[in-house]
């Protein structure tokens, strides 16, 4: 009899993605992705709440005389997309991030549209290593490459 309760609730939670094997929703080669087109006022919005009012990002006559020779989108805010994937599609609501790794080739400027991509790589119990990167949809370039590692929710966390 304790068997067979074992077997439905082993069941239940598989399907309904709750409770202890939450996580095995979510298998290595699994991807998710996304993509953006930052603004202006994106930009500002961010410049604004964080205080952040570098002029490589605000001012374009400043930008005009560095290598990049215009604005660029701050390199956070690529990795917010990341997080937008990771908390909204894969794993999804209630993963934590616990470490990152990042790297960033090439800049990202202001009316590109960037596409954000996960790759589940590696799980060990509840923790996932994921490869993350972020590309220009027009043009291919990389402006965001690297490695995070999240937590998955267990039906515990939430």
């Amino acid at each position: 009899m304790h068997y067979q309760m074992w077997i439905r609730t082993l069941a239940h939670n598989l399907i309904s993605r709750s409770g202890p094997f939450r996580h095995m929703y979510i298998k290595v080669g699994d991807t998710a992705e996304m993509t953006k087109t930052f603004t202006q006022k994106d930009v500002l919005l961010f410049s604004e709440i964080t205080g952040d009012t570098n002029p490589l990002h605000l001012n374009e006559e400043y930008a005009k005389g560095t290598r990049f020779l215009r604005p660029v989108v701050h390199g956070v805010l690529i990795t917010g997309l990341i997080s937008a994937v990771l908390g909204t599609k894969m794993p999804g609501p209630g993963c934590v991030f616990l470490s990152q790794e990042i790297r960033f080739p090439a800049p990202l400027y202001i009316g590109e549209e960037a596409l954000a991509a996960a790759e589940i790589k590696k799980l060990k119990q509840s923790i996932a290593w994921i490869a993350v990167s972020c590309t220009v949809v027009k043009s291919g370039k990389v402006v965001m490459e690297g490695e995070v590692k999240v937590k998955v929710p267990d039906g515990k966390d939430e």
